[in-house]
């Protein structure tokens, strides 16, 4: 009986090289603090922003996506035409067709490429990132550019000061290509459906979210996902030097790698704090942190990541990564 033939992939993965990109246009707390009834005080004791950015008319998913994937490229040392498959996490396109994907390809000049979408909310990343490395190692893609891009001032009501003071926009990517060694780990991922309604757009024009309801599952139920991450990827907490969790509150942030130390974590763990000075972008947070925590020399080529995303679905999903 004739058999199907199946490709033959890599026997591991990497992450090659990393980009990112932001609007030009700052936005202060104080900025804020003119057009609805808040304070720089008020919104660093709640979420540890001072500010972020906001794009303009020009400034698009797919335009930002663009800028962020070259660069990707371009730091991994490889060309366009060395990339066959491009995936674009968003959940922020203005319309469902033409997905992101295609049109980020051609303008990027990865011809002929494979390419789609992909909606898992704040952890779309961390999905896309496993989903490119498990393409790599089936064989269905020899490397693949991984990005993270949304314009969220699309889609937040900008006199709601329960989402206006968090959400902001930007892009980060990644190329995931082969290794003679494990750089990317496996992914533990999952959601919590019963929870869908927390985090929802329910006028189909404007993020709605349930704020306290969040924080509270977000610090009772990540931390045991990123051990979980660790475990599969035979890894003890001791071993990350760099955490990596999606930039949604640095309260969130902070509890994570609390509970990480208590574990076993080291003190000098260093922790993304890129809320700070970005907000949150989504699907773009992760990326985007860690090429501005590489720009600034607090990452390392090498250095143990420990990668978490979390968000609308109740997504989540987190993996191990060597640092390129």
């Amino acid at each position: 009986m004739t058999q199907l033939r199946l490709s033959q992939g890599a026997a591991a993965t990497r992450i090659l090289g990393i980009g990112s990109t932001q609007p030009e246009h700052v936005v202060t707390n104080d900025d804020l603090s003119k057009v609805m009834d808040t304070n720089d005080q008020w919104i660093r004791d709640r979420v540890g922003i001072a500010e972020r950015r906001f794009g303009g008319p020009e400034d698009t998913v797919v335009s930002m996506a663009v800028d962020a994937g070259s660069k990707a490229i371009a730091a991994s040392g490889l060309t366009p035409s060395d990339v066959d498959t491009v995936i674009v996490a968003n959940c922020t396109s203005t319309v469902p067709i033409p997905n992101a994907a295609a049109q980020v390809a051609e303008l990027v000049g990865v011809k002929a490429a494979g390419g789609f979408d992909l909606n898992a909310a704040c952890a779309g990343f961390c999905y896309a990132l496993a989903s490119a490395s498990d393409m790599v190692r089936a064989g269905s893609a020899k490397r693949v550019l991984v990005i993270g891009s949304e314009k969220l001032t699309d889609v937040v009501d900008p006199a709601d000061r329960s989402t206006a003071i968090i959400f902001a926009d930007g892009a980060g990517a990644a190329v995931v290509g082969p290794s003679d060694e494990p750089g990317i780990g496996p992914v533990a991922w999952g959601t919590a459906g019963e929870l869908v309604d927390l985090i929802a757009m329910p006028d189909r024009r404007y993020i709605s979210q349930e704020g306290q309801s969040v924080f509270r599952w977000a610090t009772t139920r990540i931390a045991p996902i990123a051990l979980r991450a660790l475990e599969l990827a035979g890894m003890q907490p001791s071993d990350v030097d760099v955490l990596i969790p999606h930039q949604a509150n640095l309260r969130i942030v902070e509890s994570i790698a609390k509970k990480l130390r208590q574990k076993g974590a080291r003190e000098d763990m260093v922790v993304a704090d890129d809320i700070v000075t970005s907000g949150n972008t989504s699907s773009a947070s992760i990326p985007m942190a860690m090429d501005h925590m590489r720009a600034a020399g607090r990452v390392h080529s090498g250095d143990v990541a420990l990668l978490i995303g979390f968000g609308a679905g109740l997504s989540y999903a987190g993996q191990v990564v060597l640092c390129p």
